[in-house]
């Protein structure tokens, strides 16, 4: 690493600093975290100019007072630790400034924290078997609701024509006019050098997409040493054997801050139903115009958005990804209500518990006071 690496370099801001105040004078010191060890925490600490990459574990009270799991510490997180000569333990955790999730794989209600105080987020596919418009909807609606800069590369350009890498590039830019869309072959080192003007100092940058889309070459290939190891083309499917096991965020010594992911089975929506309506609003410009406002788009009579399906003005996929997110979204909010039932019942459990032993104390300190006089 770097000898003269900054606090801005690993993306120390001024609000960082205003919230970190009061943690400076318990002594505390401020950290980025680097890896979720499950038990502990990779972390890099900051001290003056001295900068130490140690494991760090999690107090207590840090973790009872998170509410979910989502607002426990996460990779790319800014943290208060308590450094002793036994341990150093996390002992607060600062305001994220964005924050890239997904809902927990599985019928969980839970919040995915993907990675913590991203700037952009780099979605790695191609223009063959894992090219899904549908799943990019996905994708851009979780960025979308981060707050980050969505970037989108096709990889691999080698493996397919340059009229099939174009197309890919054009159906994404229809998709969403916001993202950057680049075409890139790690193999033949082409279009990889713009990619790097993205890890700007302080700037954090969050690569994702399916396993064996070539995440970890193209890190190796901008970092310019084998930083990630990977493993062999499978000769049937062309598809790399993904080596990254965990989220880690990487300090490079040239500028930026780059955070590597296992492959993504699973793009779970973790979002609302405006961020929803933002990312389709075409569709939602066409269900102004149904006679009914509330609609289901289905059997309803006139519905604006069945007869635009009909009429080849808007395609049935998109539609129908529309309409498989709302229904997930709607899904979510069932089980998160549920959940928030669930929680109030127990606090409401616990609080009768508490008092009912608080007043069994109370009668037998009264019942020994008198004993206690004579």
């Amino acid at each position: 690493m770097a000898q003269n690496i900054t606090l801005a370099d690993l993306g120390w801001n001024k609000r960082f600093a205003a919230e970190f105040k009061p943690y400076a004078k318990l002594g505390w010191k401020p950290a980025r975290l680097l890896r979720d060890n499950k038990i502990s925490y990779g972390a890099l600490l900051v001290d003056k100019d001295d900068f130490d990459e140690l494991d760090v574990i999690l107090s207590g009270k840090v973790y009872h007072d998170a509410q979910t799991d989502a607002e426990l510490p996460a990779v790319g997180d800014w943290v208060a630790v308590d450094v002793t000569e036994d341990e150093a333990v996390i002992r607060a955790r600062l305001t994220r400034q964005s924050c890239f999730s997904r809902r927990a794989a599985g019928h969980s209600a839970e919040e995915q924290v993907i990675a913590a105080n991203v700037d952009v987020v780099i979605v790695v596919t191609e223009a063959g078997p894992d090219f899904s418009l549908r799943r990019m909807e996905r994708y851009f609606t979780l960025i979308k609701r981060s707050g980050a800069r969505p970037v989108v590369v096709l990889n691999k350009a080698d493996l397919f024509t340059e009229k099939e890498n174009k197309e890919a590039a054009e159906q994404i830019r229809a998709l969403n006019p916001e993202a950057d869309v680049h075409i890139t072959s790690v193999l033949k080192r082409k279009g990889l050098r713009i990619l790097r003007d993205y890890l700007a100092q302080g700037v954090t940058v969050a690569f994702i997409g399916s396993s064996g889309v070539g995440k970890s070459a193209m890190i190796n290939a901008i970092l310019g040493d084998d930083w990630q190891w990977t493993d062999e083309v499978n000769e049937v499917t062309g598809k790399g054997r993904h080596t990254t096991t965990a989220r880690e965020l990487i300090i490079l010594p040239k500028g930026g801050i780059l955070v590597d992911n296992p492959g993504i089975k699973e793009v779970q929506m973790w979002t609302n139903e405006t961020i929803l309506r933002e990312s389709f609003a075409d569709i939602e410009e066409l269900a102004s115009q149904c006679r009914f406002h509330d609609c289901k788009h289905g059997t309803d009579k006139d519905c604006a958005i069945r007869a635009a399906v009909e009429a080849g003005t808007l395609e049935p996929t998109r539609y129908e990804g529309f309409m498989q997110l709302d229904d997930e979204i709607a899904k979510l909010k069932k089980l998160q209500k549920k959940r928030q039932m669930t929680i109030e019942r127990r606090f409401k459990r616990d609080h009768k518990i508490k008092a009912r032993n608080r007043a069994d104390r109370i009668d037998i300190e009264r019942e020994l006071k008198p004993e206690s006089r004579r």
